[in-house]
């Protein structure tokens, strides 16, 4: 698709209205504001995605799974080619996602993402969603195995109080002793 695409939109008003036509689900009306090699990095991907293709197979994905999804903007600003945004997704989970069939729950969750501009298009993205927050609100993972999680990744932190307070403990006992 070849079309004749303004060249002197700032950044952040450009991605401004990319999400705005998003919210709408105006899909070609985002299309139309991307270079065609679009590139997608998303976190936890093991690979880089491209073109518009890609790009349209992810939030159809994401409307057929929430078709009431929301876009709110917490923050945006730019340096130079690259918009720096924060977020907020809202919904009705209707359809399924990742393999987890409808269950009408609400979703409420944040992403932290990065466009770079070129020439007045969108040329790249990178994403980061919290991804944990929108699957347990789903049923997909349970809130104990989430607990679980977060305890697993700070069980060096743990184990390092555990260690220091048994040290403080020891040298306490040990100081009375010598007394």
């Amino acid at each position: 698709m070849t079309t004749s695409r303004p060249t002197t939109i700032e950044p952040v008003p450009l991605l401004r209205a990319a999400f705005d036509a998003l919210e709408r689900q105006d899909f070609d009306a985002v299309v139309d504001m991307m270079v065609d090699d679009f590139r997608i990095n998303i976190a936890g991907m093991p690979t880089q995605k491209r073109g518009i293709p890609a790009w349209r197979r992810n939030i159809q994905m994401m409307f057929s799974a929430f078709p009431d999804l929301r876009v709110h903007i917490q923050d945006i600003f730019a340096e130079g080619d690259l918009v720096a945004m924060r977020v907020r997704f809202t919904g009705t989970h209707r359809g399924e996602f990742l393999g987890i069939q409808p269950t009408g729950k609400r979703i409420d969750y944040l992403s932290h993402e990065i466009y770079r501009v070129e020439n007045g298009r969108i040329a790249e993205e990178w994403i980061c969603s919290d991804l944990m927050t929108l699957l347990t609100q789903i049923g997909g993972i349970s809130s104990t195995r989430l607990i679980s999680m977060w305890l697993a990744g700070h069980r060096t932190w743990f184990a390092l109080a555990g260690g220091l307070l048994g040290g403080a403990a020891a040298g306490m006992t040990l100081s009375r002793l010598l007394r």
